[in-house]
């Protein structure tokens, strides 16, 4: 099956990218969820418009994402939310409470697909993020999480 990415998508390309995948997989996962549309002449018009948006909130080069990286690994990301008595969250931390943390802190616009959580964060303390700003560069984050 043949797609046009309209998402980033670990392990398989960037958004204007077209592929090939299984139609199982295609069908299943990436055209329900939105992160692809099928390929077709028509569709092959998109691409453009696709890479065009992605350039312009692309980091612009592998100097640019180290930049970014020192910036983002000096901060300090405090972020409030409710907890109960015994330190665990109502609910858990999200990539957008994190990114919206990140930029009130005085860090960089990060985009929250970048964002990864490895587990999710559901106590209070200090935890830590990772942000790929770039295929070769990746930042970790300190999130500190305390009760509102």
């Amino acid at each position: 099956m043949k797609l046009i990415l309209t998402h980033e998508v670990t392990g398989l390309g960037a958004p204007g990218d077209v592929i090939t995948v299984k139609d199982g997989y295609g069908r299943n996962y990436l055209l329900p969820r939105g992160y692809a549309i099928a390929w077709s002449k028509g569709g092959e018009k998109q691409v453009e418009t696709i890479r065009k948006a992605r350039k312009s909130r692309e980091v612009r080069d592998l100097g640019h994402a180290q930049e970014l990286k020192s910036e983002l690994e000096r901060l300090n990301v405090r972020l409030a939310t409710r907890a109960g008595e015994s330190g665990r969250l109502f609910g858990s931390v999200t990539v957008a409470d994190i990114a919206d943390a990140v930029s009130k802190s005085g860090g960089p616009a990060v985009d929250k697909r970048k964002i990864e959580i490895t587990t999710p964060i559901k106590t209070v303390g200090a935890h830590k993020v990772s942000v790929r700003l770039h295929p070769e560069v990746s930042a970790t984050v300190g999130v500190t999480i305390v009760a509102a």
